[in-house]
Order: structure tokens, then C-alpha cells, then sequence
């Protein structure tokens, strides 16, 4: 064979590799265009790990709102920089002597943006402190929030939903993610619908005007019911009314309500009572001074645990407190967003990556402004999956059909629990972004990213991709990447 004929049989098969990365599969495309989504508002990427070429990429240099699988910047970056074993600690200090278990000043907690601060790991800290003798204290709750900014935006801005948990803004000291538990019990034999609330504040009034409807499917068992919420900073009233079908059985929904520092008042007030303690101070917001002395503290799960949770659940809230430690840790504090912007951008420039496409605003994909190409987020799994900390990674994201946000997804296909795919949900946004394993054990990085009015019906093309990518034929393989 001469040379010049090699180079043209090389040369014909590197085209034939770019037309085969710029046409859709059939069944892809297929359900694109019954989802209504034109192939100009959306972007495919797949990459085989270890290839030189993408399989597929048509629209991939396209920046585009990601919604929640930003979440992999944030959380592939504070595994990187702040390591898997990374913990938040929030300590309690005695502002005041403190002898024979009365404090005479100030019970000031320090907290350093614990996503995960839950009632239970509160009242671990409360119980810490009676343990130490504590059991009066005659100043005030003094908090110390200083490690982020002040949180001033509105939980209604986003989508006029400000009770909702995922719209709590972070905050240095976020207890139990600012939120009551509601449980809707029906009971039959009484025709009424108990409520119960945990933890039950008494700066939150809850009004029952539930009526029971027997024989009603349970569907959108929300929509049924009529909440009326009122309120400002320092109490709050939940009013509901409607009919609450006795089918759905129990059911359980959260709410956010009070200010960061009102909600930790009245969950301290109330645990610090069923302890034993004594406390009848207000609640300030404060620095911790030169003499206050640690009592006790409280640290979080490590990192790699709460980037699971992020990730399974897309909890928006612990992606906000990690995006923002990542810039007080690394850059000093206090922490903001953009120097968490700076951070990630050099980090990923000192990993070779270039994204001029991404735009950040809080790290979450709770947001309008964020943006990211499908080709910038699949090159960031690239890298991923040559990190020491991708285990840690690949094991939070939701396998299809088996838990998190992918649980109910793929369900008795082929594919099923062969992908570890991260989604993100918006109006006007789909998308997912993640590995799957083939039907040939080659482990594929896929992205999809759709901007559309109609990318709500989305869902059916980020199934076919998973189906096609996991159990593509010989066939389409040989026109795929270089080897």
C-alpha cells in the first residue's frame, strides 16, 4: 500500500468520524422531534473514555443554562481543592464566666457553612453542652455568620415559591436548612386530616382547614390544597384549606419560613427547654470576641458524603454553602461568589481546561445566568475520570433506575444501573450529564442539554441517548473515534 493511498484512506476515515459526530441517531432524533425541541436548542455530547475524538457532538460549543448538572463543577471542584475528608466544624463559645453551669454573658455559635447542620446534629451540639455542665444561660444567642455574606436576596425571586426549602438562601450558619417538616395524616374513622409539625416553633402557626375527601385520586395532591402563607422575619402563619384525598395515605412536605437567625433562635429555645436548660436571652447577629472560650463544637459529615447528597438529590441549598466555602477556604474569607469564581476558574485553568463559555452565579443551577457548553461540561468528565477523587464523584451521581433523581428513570431497560447520570430540571431546561458503562464495558461520557418551551418533554430523548450510547451497534462504533 503506498503512502499516498494510506493517507487518504486515514484521511476518509477522520471524515467519516465528523460526519458520524454531527448526525443524530435515529431513535434520538426521533424523540426530539416529537418532544417538539428543534435540534438548534439543544446540545449532544458523548466521549469514550480514552478516545481521541468525541462519538457524537452537534451543538456541543453552544453555551446553555445547565441547570442542576453545574453541580458538577461545584462538587468535582470541592473534592479536588478541599479534599473528600473535608469537614465543616460549628463551635459553641461562653462570652461571658461561666461557673457552676451559668454562663453570665453571651452563648455565641460560630458557624462556618455546614451544609448539613440538621436539628439532629444541633441538638447533638446543645446536648454537648449540657454535658459540660451548661444548664443556665443568662445573656443573649449571639450568632456569628461572618465566614459568607449576609444573605439578602428574596426566596421569592426565583420562581415566586419563597417557602419552598430549595429556594433557603446559604448562610454561615444554616440550621436544618431554615425548615419545618409538615406530615398530613388522614384519618378515616374521624373524616379529618391531622397535621403535625416537627420541629413545632411557637413562632410558627400552623391553621388546619383540611377537609377530607374520601374518594378523590391522590395525583397532584398539592394542587388540592390551598396554602395561604404570611409572615415576615420573625414569625410565620400556614394556613391550609381544601380537600386532601384520603388515597394518598400520609404524606410529608417542607417548608421554609422565619429568617436564618429567628429560625436558629426558636429551634435553640425549644431544644435547649426539652434538655433541661435554662435560657430566656434574645438573638443577635455578632463576631466572636478575643475572650469568648470554646465550650464545645460539632463538625459535619465529610465532604464526600455531603457531595452525595448533592448530587442523588440535587439538594440546591448544600451546593450553595460548598460553592461559597470553596471560595473562604481557598481565597480566605469572608466567603463570595465571586471568589469562588476565581477559584474554580484557576483551578481549571492549572488542569489545562478552558472554559470561556461558563458563567457562574452560585453553583447550584438554581439560576437563570448560569451557562456551560455540552463539550466544556463532558470535557470536565474527562478530567474527572483520571482524578484521584472519581471514585468519590462517579459513586454521587444517581444511577438510572436504582436511586436519587435517576430512582424512577430506565426502569427494566438495558441500560438500567449501567449509568451514573446527574439531571437538572428548569422551565425551559433539561438536562443530564454523566458516564455510562456499554454493553461492551467502554465507559462513555455523555451530555444533553436542552433550551426550549418545550424542553419540559425532554425526558424521552435523554432516555434514547442512554439506550443508544449504552447499546450502540458494531457498526456505529467503527465510524466513532480514533484509535
Amino acid at each position: 500500500m503506498t503512502k499516498t493511498l494510506l493517507n487518504a484512506m486515514v484521511t476518509l476515515v477522520a471524515l467519516l468520524a465528523l460526519a458520524a459526530q454531527a448526525q443524530l441517531p435515529e431513535p434520538v432524533a426521533r424523540a426530539l422531534a416529537q418532544a417538539g425541541i428543534p435540534e438548534s436548542a439543544a446540545a449532544f455530547y458523548v466521549h469514550e473514555i480514552g478516545a481521541d475524538r468525541p462519538l457524537l457532538a452537534i451543538g456541543a460549543e453552544r453555551p446553555l443554562n445547565p441547570a442542576s448538572t453545574i453541580k458538577l463543577v461545584t462538587t468535582y471542584a470541592g473534592l479536588e481543592l478541599l479534599g473528600p475528608a473535608y469537614v465543616w466544624i460549628t463551635n459553641a463559645y461562653a462570652g461571658g464566666p461561666l461557673r457552676d453551669g451559668v454562663l453570665a454573658g453571651d452563648l455565641v455559635l460560630r458557624g462556618r457553612g455546614d451544609p448539613k447542620l440538621t436539628i439532629e446534629s444541633f441538638w447533638l451540639l446543645l446536648r454537648g453542652l449540657r454535658g459540660r455542665g451548661l444548664r443556665e444561660i443568662r445573656g443573649d444567642l449571639v450568632l456569628d455568620r461572618s465566614f459568607f455574606p449576609a444573605d439578602e436576596s428574596d426566596p421569592a425571586r426565583f420562581d415566586d415559591q419563597p417557602t419552598r426549602p430549595y429556594n433557603t438562601g446559604p448562610d454561615a450558619l444554616l440550621v436544618n436548612f431554615k425548615a419545618v417538616r409538615l406530615q398530613f395524616i388522614p384519618d378515616a374513622e374521624a373524616r379529618a386530616v391531622y397535621i403535625v409539625t416537627d420541629p413545632a416553633l411557637p413562632q410558627v402557626h400552623v391553621v388546619n382547614h383540611l377537609t377530607l375527601d374520601p374518594k378523590g385520586g391522590c395525583g397532584d395532591w398539592m394542587g388540592k390544597v390551598k396554602l395561604d402563607a404570611q409572615g415576615n422575619s420573625q414569625t410565620a402563619r400556614l394556613a391550609f384549606s381544601g380537600a386532601f384525598p384520603a388515597s394518598c395515605g400520609e404524606r410529608v412536605r417542607h417548608f421554609s419560613v422565619l429568617s436564618h437567625a429567628q429560625y436558629t433562635h426558636a429551634l435553640f429555645g425549644e431544644l435547649w427547654r426539652e434538655l433541661g436548660g435554662t435560657f430566656s436571652g434574645g438573638v443577635r447577629n455578632g463576631t466572636l470576641g478575643p475572650d469568648a472560650r470554646l465550650i464545645d463544637g460539632v463538625q459535619s459529615p465529610t465532604l464526600s458524603e455531603v457531595v452525595r447528597d448533592i448530587n442523588k438529590y440535587s439538594n440546591n441549598v448544600m451546593a450553595r454553602q460548598l460553592f461559597l466555602t470553596l471560595g473562604a477556604v481557598v481565597a480566605g474569607a469572608p466567603a463570595s461568589a465571586d471568589k469562588t469564581g476565581r477559584v474554580i476558574r484557576q483551578w481549571l485553568a492549572g488542569k489545562g481546561l478552558a472554559f470561556p463559555d461558563l458563567v457562574l452565579e452560585n453553583g447550584s443551577g438554581l439560576s437563570r445566568v448560569e451557562r456551560i457548553s455540552a463539550k466544556s461540561l463532558g470535557q470536565l468528565l474527562l478530567a474527572a475520570y483520571k482524578s484521584p477523587v472519581m471514585p468519590e464523584l462517579i459513586a454521587s451521581l444517581p444511577l438510572a433506575a436504582v436511586d436519587g433523581t435517576m430512582r424512577k428513570r430506565l426502569s427494566g431497560a438495558e441500560v438500567a444501573g449501567q449509568a451514573h447520570i446527574k439531571t437538572g430540571t428548569l422551565t425551559g431546561v433539561r438536562a443530564i450529564a454523566g458516564y455510562v458503562l456499554d454493553a461492551r464495558g467502554r465507559r462513555m461520557v455523555v451530555v444533553f442539554i436542552a433550551n426550549h418551551a418545550n424542553a419540559g418533554g425532554a425526558q424521552p430523548v435523554q432516555d434514547a441517548l442512554l439506550r443508544w450510547v449504552h447499546a450502540r451497534a458494531p457498526e456505529a462504533a467503527t465510524a466513532g473515534p480514533a484509535r
